[in-house]
C-alpha cells in the first residue's frame, strides 16, 4: 500500500491517469491526496471530476480556490469567467452529485501518524496546528450546512479583511480563513496577505515573504504539502515543505509525489490534454522561477 499526492490537477485528466499508471496505482490498497484546483483553464474538467468521484474512497481531498469558484458558480452561474472551463460541468446529468461530493470535502487535512498537513495554499505563519484544523473545519461546517452554504459562497470572494483577527465573525471570518488555506502565497510575519503578487520567491512585496520563509512560523516542525503556486515550479528549500504545483494547465507538468519516500514522477500534457511520457524527478532543489497565473 503506497500513498500519493499530486499537484493541482485543473482539468489535466490526462496527465494524473498517466501518473497513476506508471506507479501501477491501485485504487483498492493505494490512497491518493490531491491539494485541490482539481477543475478548470484545463480542458477535462468534467471528466476530472466523474474520475475522482469513481474512486472518491481511495482518495483524500482538499479544497483549492478553482474548487470553490465552481462551487460558487454553481449557485450562480454569472460568476464564471471567459477563461474558465466549467459550464460542461453545469450541463451535465450528474452535476449535483458530483458537487454534492465536492463540498463535503476538506479545507485542510493531517495525517497524525505521518505528522503532515495537506493544504492548498499554505498555513499562516501565526497558527498553531491545532488552530488552523480549528479554522478549517469552521469554513467546512459552513460548505456542508445547507443553510450557511449560500450565504458562505455569496460572501467568499474578496482581499479584505488583509489579516486575521480571532474577533472576526460570520462570512468575514469565514473570507480569510478560506484566502489563507486557498490563495495565500506571500504575507508578513504576523499574517497580512499580498494577494496580488503571482511570481517566484524573490518577487515578495517589501516587508512580505512567502509564508513557508518565517522561521518562527508556528507549524516550523510540521510536514506540510501544498499547491496553488505554479511560479515555484516545485522547487522549496524548507525542509519538511514540499510544493506539488508545476504548472501543468500552464505548459508546465503534473507531479506526483510519494508521500513517505518523496519520490517523484512528472509528467506533461499538450493543449488537448494527450500525455507525454512520465520521467521521474529528484526532491527539488531551490531555483525560483516564475510562471504565469
Amino acid at each position: 500500500m503506497a500513498t500519493y499526492a499530486v499537484g493541482d490537477l485543473q482539468g489535466c485528466l490526462g496527465a494524473l491517469q498517466c501518473l497513476l499508471k506508471q506507479v501501477a496505482f491501485d485504487p483498492q490498497q493505494d490512497r491518493l491526496w490531491l491539494v485541490g484546483d482539481l477543475v478548470n483553464r484545463g480542458p477535462q474538467s468534467l471528466e476530472t471530476l466523474r474520475f475522482l468521484h469513481g474512486i472518491r474512497d481511495s482518495l483524500v481531498c482538499v479544497l483549492g480556490n478553482h474548487d470553490l469558484h465552481l462551487l460558487a458558480a454553481w449557485r450562480n452561474v454569472e460568476r464564471l469567467k471567459k477563461s474558465d472551463t466549467l459550464r460542461e460541468i453545469f450541463e451535465a446529468p450528474d452535476c449535483a452529485e458530483l458537487l454534492e461530493w465536492l463540498r463535503q470535502q476538506k479545507l485542510m487535512h493531517y495525517d497524525e501518524k505521518r505528522d503532515v498537513a495537506l493544504v492548498h495554499a499554505g498555513i499562516p505563519p501565526q497558527w498553531s496546528l491545532r488552530k488552523a484544523l480549528k479554522y478549517a473545519a469552521e469554513v467546512e461546517a459552513a460548505l456542508r450546512d445547507d443553510n450557511l452554504f449560500p450565504l458562505y459562497l455569496d460572501g467568499m470572494y474578496g482581499n479584505d479583511p488583509a489579516k486575521w483577527d480571532s474577533d472576526l465573525k460570520g462570512v468575514t471570518r469565514l473570507r480569510v480563513i478560506t484566502n489563507y488555506f486557498t490563495r495565500m502565497r506571500f504575507c508578513t510575519a504576523d499574517g497580512k496577505l499580498d494577494l496580488k503578487s503571482k511570481e517566484g520567491l524573490d518577487s515578495a512585496p517589501p516587508g512580505y515573504k512567502p509564508w513557508f520563509k518565517y522561521h518562527d512560523r508556528k507549524t516550523k516542525d510540521l510536514k506540510i504539502i501544498f499547491g496553488h503556486w505554479a511560479a515555484l515550479e516545485g522547487k522549496c528549500d524548507e525542509p519538511g515543505i514540499s510544493a506539488l504545483d508545476t504548472g501543468c494547465v500552464w505548459g508546465g507538468a503534473m507531479t506526483l509525489m510519494n508521500v513517505d519516500s518523496g519520490e517523484r514522477l512528472s509528467c506533461k500534457c499538450d493543449e488537448h490534454g494527450h500525455p507525454t511520457p512520465p520521467v521521474a524527478s529528484p526532491v527539488p532543489t531551490p531555483s525560483p522561477a516564475s510562471a504565469p497565473r
